[in-house]
């Protein structure tokens, strides 16, 4: 895999590392406690977060084919350089191969999703998210949940819902405006017709191009579709998919039905909704990613 099709993944030190008592400080206690608390810990390693899996993972893929790295992790943080060693030290301490990073000091890190060459951007900060999105980057804040188990296996595992995340939400709105009779109309009217692109389609893409490397015998990378989608509106999906020529492992078309025992059943690493109430009930089964993208993130 040439460097100029290497994956990249941006995530943030509370995304990666269990903060939560730190920030908590940080929110009751204020900015200079913050940094005399991290600062008093940084040879104490931190414990995993909601992403180290995933993370995990990913950096694992490099030790299946010879050559230059498949995928590069970079952490983006709004922590100082002072209290970021903490973060570093954490990193060693836990043997991530995370070389690079950039700490800005309260400041949003958006501005350097895009000068890393970032195709996914992790964060627990939603703010940020939502710029990240704006600018044509795939991102998500990530929801902790204490009770979400992180799948055992070396593969990863990714899952994602459809419309709004890989597809569009033209059709989610037409969904949302008219209603699921009018939406069904729509998608057998237009089978043929692949969908636009979402937010997460160049990420799945190069999700696919890792697994060309190695085949589908061998892939470390295993991914699923999840969506409230049934028959007949499962055809433009298909098609779609075919029409970019990326290939997903497993699709699930499960006619709303509660999508958290199926994430469990697949063994998701992450899972990628749009839907805030969506990714809330999957949080309690597996790593939940919200994309704050499309008409059911509009307000007003």
């Amino acid at each position: 895999m040439t460097q100029d099709r290497k994956l990249v993944v941006a995530i943030s030190s509370r995304a990666l590392f269990d903060l939560d008592e730190s920030h908590r400080i940080f929110e009751t206690e204020g900015k200079d406690a913050y940094c005399r608390y991290q600062m008093e810990r940084e040879e104490e390693p931190l414990p995993p977060g909601v992403a180290f899996s995933l993370v995990r993972k990913l950096l694992s893929i490099n030790a299946t084919l010879a050559g230059p790295p498949l995928v590069e992790v970079i952490l983006l943080s709004r922590n100082s350089a002072d209290t970021g060693l903490r973060i570093f030290n954490s990193i060693q301490h836990h043997k991530l191969d995370i070389t690079r990073a950039a700490f800005t000091s309260g400041d949003s890190p958006f501005a350097y999703i895009s000068a890393f060459g970032a195709h996914l951007f992790l964060s627990a900060n939603a703010e940020d998210v939502v710029q990240a999105l704006d600018a044509g980057i795939a991102a998500a804040t990530i929801i902790s949940s204490g009770s979400a188990s992180s799948a055992s296996e070396q593969q990863l595992r990714i899952a994602f819902d459809g419309d709004a995340v890989l597809f569009s939400d033209e059709s989610e709105r037409i969904y949302k405006t008219r209603g699921l009779a009018a939406f069904t109309e729509n998608e057998k009217a237009a089978a043929k017709t692949p969908m636009s692109g979402g937010p997460f389609k160049a990420f799945l893409a190069a999700l696919h191009y890792i697994q060309t490397q190695l085949g589908p015998e061998r892939s470390p990378i295993r991914t699923a579709l999840v969506t409230a989608r049934a028959a007949p509106a499962h055809e433009r999906v298909v098609r779609t998919l075919r029409a970019w020529n990326i290939r997903i492992d497993e699709a699930l078309f499960l006619g709303g039905m509660d999508k958290g025992d199926f994430l469990r059943a697949f063994g998701a690493d992450i899972f990628f909704d749009d839907q805030k109430g969506h990714c809330e009930s999957a949080s309690r089964h597996v790593a939940t990613g919200h994309v704050p993208h499309g008409v059911a993130n509009e307000t007003g």
